[in-house]
């Protein structure tokens, strides 16, 4: 598996990127550091990455009520890390459609 699993393309995120067009969020792996993710992003996307941050995000607990009783789960947990790049550079995740 690699270390960038998918970019975030939510509400939240893209009003962040619409505010501060240099930064762009990913799902990455739970094991990965700044380091490991820095280098795949400036590999897969050839743009200059400046700074990092992660965070670590805990699965929620679920319940529903079906015929059969009541059946709990839980998402899994995530890594995600918010990355900013170097002036001028921009990711496009839409250009390929």
């Amino acid at each position: 598996m690699g270390i960038i699993i998918k970019p975030i393309v939510t509400e939240k995120q893209t009003a962040i990127t619409e505010k501060k067009p240099n930064r762009v969020g990913f799902r990455v792996s739970p094991d990965a550091n700044k380091l490991e993710i820095k280098k795949a992003i400036e590999d897969m996307y050839e743009v200059k990455v400046i700074k990092i941050n992660t965070m670590n995000y805990d699965g929620k607990k679920k319940s529903r009520y079906t015929k059969s009783g009541v059946i709990s789960g839980k998402e899994s947990s995530y890594k995600k890390a918010i990355v900013t790049l170097k002036e001028g550079d921009i990711i496009d995740f839409y250009k390929n459609i």
